[in-house]
């Protein structure tokens, strides 16, 4: 269906799947059976099994929620009351990380366990979740040996978003991973012939790590040597001139980035217009955009289309790649191939 494109509607389809609609009705009574009707009847493919109701006022609330859901005759497997120690703390991005802070995402964790093991009808959840159809699915995408070499993996809280799989395939094609936190270390990882920043929050970090000029310094001259080098989002705003107006890498000494209030997210179909570590020139990537940040000039290694235009953006050459886009290798095991191979090439 239109729209429904990577969303989780979309997923629940692809898997025949019954699904539990967990509806905020922080500010809904007899509204809220307008909701569950309106994505029940969307689409005749996609079927309402159950309703969770979140964030409700109290007793009375529930109440009045559950009179107005009656005539629909969708099952309710729980019901969570407003409470402000289940609030998870968030920035301009979403969720804060839990690199960032793991002992207080623990207890929130815990916290909210209880809370839901009280409050919702797992076994009837369990119960649901049992009647979808069991799937043949084909194996997991794997890359094939292209070369041996070492690969530096930005780590820590300031890059912390990065894909289990993207790691994985890398391995699989034959790279040793070297994972080092950019906030401490004072030079890349010794005998790396490859570096991989991935996302996370450099802009978080921005003074810190523009304080570690030793490191700086080095990733720099190593690039400009022709490390091999593949940097996406967060990883890209490291490697330009300036975040914020604090100094960084200088690999693209002449991009300035800076916050905005502005956020670009979406699903993107990238070409690619110059040879680059990742593919000749046509290589198609399927990717995705979402930062509050601007980097100019924004490049031209890329022909981007997606829902709403084109433009081109990044930068690349034949043993670099640098763009906003996200991607997940599952889908091209092939680029971590030529990375791998390329690092490996002397």
């Amino acid at each position: 269906m239109p729209g429904l494109d990577g969303s989780t509607a979309a997923v629940s389809q692809l898997l025949d799947a019954p699904v539990i609609l967990v509806v905020d009705a922080s500010a809904m009574s007899g509204s809220v059976a307008a909701i569950v009707h309106g994505f029940n009847s969307l689409d005749p493919t996609f079927q309402i099994a159950a309703v969770i109701l979140n964030r409700v006022g109290g007793a009375g609330h529930e109440e009045l929620l559950r009179e107005a859901l009656e005539p629909l005759r969708i099952p309710i497997l729980g019901v969570l009351y407003r409470d402000d120690a289940l609030e998870w703390r968030e920035r301009h991005l979403g969720l804060v990380p839990v690199a960032e802070d793991p002992s207080k995402i623990r207890a929130s964790i815990a916290r909210l366990s209880a809370v839901i093991a009280q409050s919702l009808d797992l076994d009837g959840i369990v119960a649901l979740s049992r009647t979808a159809p069991a799937r043949i699915v084909a194996p997991v995408p794997q890359a094939l040996v292209t070369g041996r070499c070492r690969v530096a993996v930005c780590a820590g809280p300031a890059f912390s978003f990065v894909y289990p799989e993207n790691l994985e395939l890398l391995r699989e094609a034959g790279a040793e991973l070297m994972l080092f936190d950019p906030l401490e270390e004072s030079a890349l990882p010794q005998g790396c012939d490859a570096l991989y920043a991935g996302g996370g929050f450099p802009e978080v970090y921005a003074s810190a790590l523009a304080d570690n000029v030793s490191l700086m310094r080095d990733v720099q001259r190593r690039i400009a040597s022709g490390l091999v080098t593949w940097a996406e989002c967060g990883g890209f705003l490291w490697l330009c001139g300036s975040l914020d107006g604090h100094e960084m890498v200088g690999a693209l000494s002449e991009v300035q980035a800076r916050m905005t209030d502005k956020l670009t997210l979406g699903y993107r179909t990238a070409t690619t217009r110059v040879p680059s570590v990742l593919g000749p020139v046509g290589t198609q990537i399927r990717a995705h955009e979402y930062h509050r940040s601007d980097a100019s000039p924004p490049g031209n290694a890329l022909e981007l289309v997606g829902r709403f235009g084109a433009a081109q953006a990044g930068y690349a050459d034949s043993r670099f790649f640098a763009s906003y886009l996200h991607q997940h290798l599952s889908a091209t095991p092939e680029m971590a191939e030529r990375f791998v191979m390329t690092a490996s090439s002397k």
